[in-house]
Order: structure tokens, then C-alpha cells, then sequence
């Protein structure tokens, strides 16, 4: 890494308290960002651009031809919105930027006139810096920033941005597990719906459905995420607590608060998930509709408004009892988000009903094998769900919902869980608007053989 005596002449200094907040709000919304463009795209705009960088270009790696090509970019070399007419392009250790990748090293230069590497540009800059970014141990691409002015980086932009750079390392892995998960996943579906008629060879596909989304959905996803981001959630934790040790006026304690509970959020939200990711087995017990449902409730705010009706007669069912009412609450809240979204004051309707599914499912939208069943229905007054999605609502990482609302993998969890249970879950859009979730629970019987 080329160093020089950095006094930062031309970069304005770095309000630490404005580049915390910036970086714990870049590590909250790298939960739900669901592609790399937009992943680059972000870190340009929301990122490098709000952390008093006057230019930033975002690298990806073509291996394939050797060389980086520019994927999203801040300032003057972004003057078309999110289209890039002439993508840079930069052969591997050509240049600075080449240099950088090749190396997997940062580097700064303090004066680019001094360096013969530097490849002159439509705008002239005077000093530059590049940090590589790095997945599971590779280089896939480059953060880069110029300045007009000589001696504009020094150790706190580097360290900045070496933080941007291992943040989207870890999520840009993630995004390719759950690209392999969701290919697997769609691959699977495919040949469970040729083997539908076998019901040995039904039951084996459900299985290896199960363990294929387990393991590469939730294993994985929660696994790497715990590691990579776990880390940036405990280092802006550090300096948040470091600031407040120094004494903060009554808007800066407020604002330190707020940005120490969205980290405390986000690695909530990490706990959660690796709870669930780790049950390897489940453990089925005989359920009250009843219970299960208020105990959903009870999970739920207190503002958010229920009705329930319960049909007389209805089965007890048999499922594990903490996943089953967790994927009640996660078919709540989405019901709840829905009909908020409409504007609607109506409450979110449940309704249980017992269902005999005859030799042929025809009573079911479900592929369920014949046998008692307890229908748990849950009924919004949303928008609905258009007819081209609903075949995609059960897909892993698939969302309708924005950046700042999605929490993950949702209906995919309660599906596999469903399944694995030896239920089903369907959806469809209420010819009177909004739409309804039905969860399908095995019933007890009074034989247990039955």
C-alpha cells in the first residue's frame, strides 16, 4: 500500500459521529438488499456518497476477460442516473485501481502526478484511493475514489472504506448462496411436480426440499451472516458506546440512542434467525387450536386488531408448538402490514375450521395426502396479491416489499416448516380484495395409527 504524509488538505474532515450513523444504517439495510446492483448502486449513493467523498466508482470483477468493469459511480463519472453509457474498464494490475485488485491490498496515493500508474482521466485528479473487496478470500471487486486536491485520503478515510468494502465482501457472498438456494429450491419444485402421483417418491422430494432450504437458505444465509455482519454490528456498537464515553449534548445523546437501537435490531434479528436455523429436529405434540392461536395473538402489538372464530368440533392438531406459533405470527404480521398498507381499519379475520381431505386433494389447494386436517385461515383487506405473483410469494428471498420493510426469508420459512410437518400452507387473492393464508395442520385422531 503506497502511504504518504497525509494532511488531508482537500478532503473536508469527517463528522465521526455522521459517518457512525451512515455506516449503522448501511449495515441495517444490508439485510434486505436482494441484489448486487443494487447492493453497488447503494453503496455509491448511500454510502461513499453521504461520507463527504466528492467521487467513488464501484468495481465489479469479470474474471473471465481479467478485468474491472465499473458497476455504479458517484459524481461526474454518474451523470445518467443508474445507466452507465461507457463503463470503465481496467485490466487487472494496469493502473492504481488494476494494481489494487491484483495485489488485494489498498492503496492511496497522496499526489498523482508523482505516480506513473495513474491512468488519466476525463477529469484530472490530484490523489486516489482503491480498496479491494473481498469474498470468502477473493477479490471480486473495487472501491475507488479520486480528489482534485493532493493528500485528500489518509488512515480514517482508509479505514472507512475498508469497512464499506468488508460489509459488501460478506453480503455480496450471501447474495450467491441464496442464488444457488433459490436455483436448488426451483429445481426441486420442478421435479416435485413430476413425481406428484408416487406418494413414496412424493414423500422423499418434500424431504429433500426441506433439507435443501434448511440448509441453504436458513443454515447458510444465517450462518454467514452471523460471522461477517455480526462483526460491523459489535464494531459501530464499540463507537457508539466510545462517543457516549466522551459526553454528548441533549441532541447527540438522542441521536447515538437511535443509532444504538438499530444496531441493537439488527443483531436481534441475527439471534432470531440463527435460533431457528439451529433446530435440527422439530418436536411434534398434540396442540389446541385455541391456545395456538391466542398465543399467536399475544405475540403481537397491542394496537393491531384481531377476530377470531373458531368452528365447533375442531380438531387438536399435532406440530411442534414454538415453530408452529411462529409461523402463525409471521402469516399475522404479514396480514397486519397488508391491510395497513390499504388504509384499511378492518380487523385481520382468523378462522379454524376442520377439513377432511378425500383421495385426490380435491378440497385442498395443497398437494396434502388424504386424512383430517385443521384449516387455519388468515383473511386481510390488503390489495390482494396479483395473479402473475402467486406463484412466486413461497419463493425463497422473494418480496414485494421495500428495503426498509422486507425481515427475510417469510413465507419460504412457513412453508418448509408446513411441509415438514406434514401440512401445507396456500394463498389466494379475496375476490372482495385483500387476501387470504391457509395454514393446513394434521388433526389427531382418535386412532393414533389413523
Amino acid at each position: 500500500m503506497l502511504m504518504g504524509q497525509n494532511q488531508c488538505r482537500g478532503q473536508p474532515s469527517l463528522d465521526e459521529k455522521a459517518t457512525l450513523r451512515t455506516l449503522n444504517a448501511f449495515a441495517v439495510d444490508l439485510i434486505s438488499i436482494r441484489s448486487a446492483e443494487d447492493l453497488f448502486w447503494h453503496i455509491a449513493r448511500e454510502v461513499v456518497g453521504r461520507l463527504n467523498f466528492v467521487d467513488c466508482v464501484v468495481y465489479r470483477l469479470d474474471e473471465a476477460r481479467g478485468e474491472l468493469v465499473q458497476a455504479a459511480a458517484l459524481g461526474d463519472k454518474n451523470p445518467h442516473d443508474r445507466t452507465i453509457i461507457n463503463p470503465l474498464r481496467i485490466q487487472i494490475g494496469h493502473g492504481i485501481t488494476g494494481r489494487c485488485a491484483q495485489a488485494g491490498q489498498p492503496v492511496i496515493v497522496d499526489d498523482l502526478i508523482a505516480d506513473q500508474d495513474y491512468i488519466l482521466d476525463t477529469a484530472p485528479a490530484r490523489s486516489e484511493i482503491s480498496v479491494p473487496i473481498l469474498s470468502d478470500g477473493r477479490v471480486v471487486g473495487v472501491l475507488d475514489s479520486e480528489h482534485p486536491e493532493p493528500y485528500a485520503f489518509g488512515v480514517a478515510e482508509l479505514e472507512i472504506l475498508t469497512t464499506v468494502a468488508a460489509m459488501t465482501g460478506a453480503k455480496l457472498e450471501l447474495l450467491r448462496e441464496a442464488e444457488v438456494s433459490a436455483e436448488r429450491y426451483r429445481a426441486l419444485v420442478r421435479s416435485h411436480s413430476q413425481l406428484a402421483d408416487e406418494t413414496e417418491r412424493r414423500r422423499k422430494l418434500e424431504a429433500e426440499l426441506f433439507e435443501a432450504r434448511r440448509l441453504e437458505a436458513i443454515g447458510r444465509l444465517t450462518g454467514g451472516f452471523a460471522h461477517a455482519f455480526n462483526n460491523t454490528l459489535t464494531a459501530v456498537g464499540g463507537h457508539l458506546e466510545l462517543a457516549e464515553a466522551e459526553g454528548l449534548s441533549e441532541n447527540a445523546a438522542e441521536a447515538v440512542a437511535q443509532a444504538r437501537a438499530a444496531t441493537q435490531a439488527g443483531a436481534q434479528l441475527i439471534r432470531d434467525m440463527l435460533a431457528f436455523s439451529r433446530r435440527s429436529a422439530l418436536s411434534p405434540q398434540t396442540l389446541d387450536i385455541t391456545q395456538l392461536i391466542e398465543g399467536a395473538r399475544n405475540a403481537m402489538s397491542d394496537g393491531d386488531r384481531f377476530e377470531a372464530e373458531i368452528a365447533t368440533g375442531v380438531w387438536p392438531v399435532r406440530a411442534d408448538r414454538a415453530a408452529a406459533e411462529v409461523a402463525l405470527v409471521n402469516v399475522l404480521m404479514n396480514a397486519v402490514q397488508a391491510t395497513k398498507a390499504a388504509r384499511s381499519a378492518a380487523p385481520v379475520r382468523i378462522e379454524a375450521i376442520p377439513i377432511f381431505v378425500p383421495v385426490g386433494g380435491v378440497v385442498a389447494p395443497t398437494e396434502l395426502l388424504p386424512g383430517r386436517y385443521v384449516r387455519i385461515d388468515v383473511i386481510d383487506t390488503g390489495n390482494g396479491i396479483a395473479d402473475e405473483l402467486l406463484d412466486r410469494v413461497f419463493d425463497p428471498f422473494f418480496t414485494t416489499k421495500s428495503v426498509a420493510e422486507n425481515s427475510g426469508l417469510g413465507l419460504s420459512m412457513v412453508k418448509g416448516f408446513m411441509r415438514q410437518s406434514g401440512g401445507d400452507v396456500a394463498v389466494r387473492t379475496n375476490e372482495a380484495g385483500g387476501a387470504t393464508v391457509s395454514l393446513w395442520f394434521p388433526a389427531v385422531t382418535a386412532d393414533p395409527g389413523g
